[in-house]
Parts: structure tokens; sequence; C-alpha cells
């Protein structure tokens, strides 16, 4: 029986955060925003929107290190929705404080003070909502096992001033369950908050997923391939990653040197136990997976080559060069999750840049999964690279002008050598836009789908750039000060042009 593919024709997608979408309190939100951001799409015949990991953030902001791998980010709460349903009781949302409305950034301190507002305000609200509400939140909550190890999680990292869990007393790093069962009943209250702001998220994430699916429009996420150390995953299941009873690291992940780093990477977060995950049936990594494809359509899976195989390295080590390859069970996951779905195709988007070595190109084509080019990586003089538009083959492909870890592609061709620049401009009809010219050469390739990021579709410079890998200030904070009506004619421009390339629904 052959294989299908999640991608069958030509397409075209937008990269943008909820976070950064107009409107909300303090960034984007999961409330009307989000869906006029949609709405644009479909009317554009723009067929996917692509955002970064939903789940809360550590404390950099980044969500690819979240203290939890289940959660959404309470962020992405929308206030509006919680008044006019009647869970917070307030006239008007002004009544939370300044509105962000009009800055091209917002601020983690005051999302986060936000939160423990509406929380408090849900609490207060929580006695006098109806039966069937409260049956509804509690079915829930049986059907999300992850919910109470996160809520108890997150309380006692409040309690301990957001200390990570292995410098908290024994009782509670050990996660001693007789004890915790006795201090959780005097936290009852702060603990009920957590499980509200989940369940709320929730809910109002599926009325976007179903308002996305009314008007054609499929959401693709992001699933980082490690977790953070310091999260409800590792504490809650120390046995399935590698780390002592204490919180060291026994062995951590990263990548070995190459011609960016003599030294390699190292990236701080356990490995997995993988013999452990086999005798559990990967009961938690099919939770795992099971759990973002009730939120999301397709779902890039970061670091894929993580499960063909994984630099290992001794967890007391400070470089990633005494580190070596270990096989992973990719291919019998990869199965178990088709069987999970009960479908013949994985709707899964492999990010598989890098060097890639055979055995990860095997399981990307035996699985059929479109793997990932970036535009940006291609022009550095070298004929067999393989971000090249010539040398892209086939069709089976995701390509990007780059991503949120990229420069904007205005940045970038303002920082490319004169020489890459002359090649370009001698090979490729280069305009005075570099983002469109870019977004040109992508939407012309044999790619299936083309994603460009919403600051290469408005032309923006790093001062507008989401992310600069190695850094921990000024990241993930940019938030688009316009009205969405205000940007139509760049969209309409970016679904024009795909339509010349026959992209556009």
């Amino acid at each position: 029986m052959p294989i299908h593919k999640v991608l069958t024709k030509k397409s075209l997608g937008i990269l943008m955060h909820p976070s950064s979408i107009p409107g909300g309190n303090i960034c984007g939100t999961f409330g009307k925003g989000a869906k006029e951001w949609i709405k644009k799409l479909h009317n554009h015949g723009i067929e996917y929107w692509q955002f970064l990991p939903l789940t809360p953030t550590d404390s950099t902001g980044s969500p690819y290190s979240s203290p939890s791998s289940f959660a959404l980010n309470p962020w992405f709460l929308d206030v509006e929705d919680l008044i006019e349903k009647g869970f917070i009781y307030i006239s008007s949302k002004e009544e939370l404080g300044k509105t962000n409305e009009d800055k091209n950034y917002f601020d983690f301190d005051v999302a986060d003070d936000l939160t423990k507002k509406l929380g408090h305000l849900l609490l207060q609200g929580w006695g006098s909502q109806s039966e069937e509400r409260k049956l509804d939140f509690n079915e829930w909550i049986g059907k999300n096992s992850w919910v109470e190890d996160y809520a108890i999680f997150d309380v006692i990292r409040e309690e301990f001033n957001m200390l990570p869990w292995w410098q908290w007393p024994k009782e509670f790093k050990i996660k001693n369950n007789k004890f915790l069962k006795s201090w959780t009943y005097t936290k009852s209250e702060k603990i009920l908050i957590k499980k509200l702001i989940q369940w709320h998220l929730d809910e109002q994430w599926n009325v976007i997923k179903k308002f996305a699916k009314s008007y054609n429009v499929k959401l693709i996420g992001d699933l980082p391939f490690y977790v953070s150390r310091d999260s409800a995953d590792v504490w809650s299941n120390k046995s399935l990653f590698s780390v002592f009873k204490n919180g060291e690291l026994i062995f951590q992940s990263g990548v070995p040197p190459d011609y960016f780093s003599s030294t390699g990477q190292l990236w701080g977060t356990p490995t997995y136990f993988w013999s452990k995950h086999k005798s559990t049936n990967f009961d938690w990594w099919r939770k795992r997976f099971k759990r973002q494809f009730e939120l999301v359509d397709l779902l890039r899976l970061d670091h894929f080559r993580g499960l063909a195989g994984y630099w290992r390295v001794n967890g007391n080590s400070k470089t990633a060069i005494s580190g070596r390859w270990i096989n992973s069970p990719g291919r019998t996951l990869l199965k178990k999750l088709k069987v999970d779905l009960g479908t013949d195709f994985l709707p899964i988007i492999a990010e598989d840049l890098g060097v890639i070595t055979p055995d990860v190109e095997k399981l990307r084509t035996n699985f059929k999964l479109p793997g990932m080019k970036i535009l940006q990586f291609a022009f550095d003089g070298n004929e067999d690279n393989p971000y090249l538009p010539k040398n892209i083959e086939g069709e089976n492909w995701v390509v990007y002008t780059g991503t949120h870890d990229n420069s904007t592609s205005v940045s970038w061709w303002e920082c490319l050598e004169i020489n890459a620049k002359k090649r370009i401009k001698d090979e490729y009809k280069f305009s005075e836009n570099p983002s469109w010219s870019l977004i040109k050469i992508g939407m012309d390739t044999n790619a299936n789908l083309f994603i460009a990021p919403i600051q290469d579709v408005l032309s923006l410079d790093d001062s507008s750039r989401l992310n600069i890998p190695g850094t921990t200030q000024n990241n993930w904070k940019w938030k688009l000060n316009r009205p969405l009506r205000e940007i139509e004619d760049d969209i309409r421009r970016f679904s024009e042009l795909g339509n010349n390339y026959g992209r556009t629904r």
C-alpha cells in the first residue's frame, strides 16, 4: 500500500506567532485578532498559518524551552472573551491596566502581571459559574492527565521564587507524592487558578481552530525535539530522561563541532532514555504528539534528525567535543503515531536543516515527510548547496525565505558580502526590495509549500526580528503595531504573486 504525503499541491503560507498579532491587552491573543488574521489569509487564498510552539515560555521569553510540553501560554488568554462569557466580572478590559496596541514589542513582566490578575478574577468568578460549566471543566481535567502535574509544578515554582526544581527542598524535588498530597491541599486555590487558565486557553484555541477550519486555513504548529530540564515533563517523569533524581544531568544534548563552532554546541537539555520509552510503549511521546494534533493540523518537528540519531554528551562536559552519536528508535515511534492517528500519512514537517546524514534522509523519505529549505542559506557560492533553488529536487518540501531564527530578508541582504550579491543578481532578477525578490525565488521552486515570515511580507528590517540564536536579551518580543487592515496591500501582493505560480486557492 503506497504511503501518501501530507502536502499534495502547490500552496502558500505565512509565519507569524500569535504574540505578534495586533490587539490584545499586552500581546496578541486567542481572540478577535487571531480570527481577523485567519479571515485575511482566507480572503487572499493563503492556505497555511504557521507559528512557534504555543507553550508557556522560559524566563527569556523562548517557547522552545518551556516549563511544559503540554500547556498553553497564559499570555494568549483573551480578556474580551472572558468578560463576554461572564467568567470574570469587570465592566471593561481597561480596568486591567493600559493596553499595548501602539508599541512594536511587549514586556514579559507586564504580561505575567496581567496573567496573575486574570487568574484571581477567574477564581473570584468560579463559584458563581453554572454546574454545566463546572462539569465541562472537570471532564476536561479528567481527559488531560498532564494538567495536574503542570499546575502543581507551576505553583511550587512560584512558592520558591522561580528556582529550578532541582534547587527545591527535598520532598518537592523528588516529588514525594504522599507529602505533596497534603501540601497541595493547602494550596488548592492557587492550583485551581492554574487549571482554570489552561482550560480557558484550551477552549479559546479550540474556537480558533474550528474557525480556521471553516475558512479552509490550516494551522502549522511547532514541536521542539528536546524538553527543558526545568519542566513539569522532566520533574514528573525523571525515569524517561537522562537526569539523576537530584536533577543533575547524566547526559545532555547538543551537536558536534562543525564549520560554525570548533567545540560544537551544548544545549543543556537532558537526552531521552529511549529504552525506558520503548518499555512503556512510547506512552509519553504518543501523548505529547496527541496533544499537539489536537491543537494543529500540521506539526513542524524541530531537530527532526534526533529521531534517527542524537549527539549525546556527558552531563558534566563543558563542550560538545567529547560526545558521540547514538541511534534513536524514530522509525518505531513514527509507525506508532500513524496507528494512533489512523491515517496513511503523518502530518509532520521535518526540520532537517544543517548537516544531515543518510539515516535522517532515509527516515524522512520512508515516511514521505516534507523537509525544509531556507533560501537565506543558499547563496554561499557552492554550486552543490542543497538550499539553492536549482538543487531542490522534487516537490515534497517547504521552502522559506528565512525562519524565526534568521535575520529578516531586508537585513540579510544588507549584511551580505558584495561578491554574493553580485552572484545572486547575475542569476536572478533581483529588484531593489530583497524581501520580495527572495519571496519570488521561493514561489518559483518546485516545493509544494512556500512560507514567508510576516516580517518579509512587510519588508521589515532586523528591528522587527524575532530571535537571535545564542542570545538571551530582547528576543521573542516583536509585535505588529498596526491594525491588520493597514497591511492589506502587502498580503494582497503576496497572494497575487503566489497566484502567478499557481499557489493560491
